[in-house]
């Protein structure tokens, strides 16, 4: 870094955001894929007994 220069951050924050908030959606349907494949495992348990 040199004196009397700016230090620019290298990062586009909205392609930032818009990266997280896909991420964010991703990570919320597959957590209701694992929650519906659950609720079928307990059904079929409870039908096995």
């Amino acid at each position: 870094i040199q004196q009397g220069y700016l230090e620019a951050s290298n990062v586009d924050p909205v392609k930032e955001i818009t990266e997280l908030i896909s991420a964010q959606r991703a990570y919320e349907m597959n957590s209701k894929v694992i929650q519906a494949a659950d609720d079928m495992a307990s059904v079929v348990s409870k039908n096995i007994r």
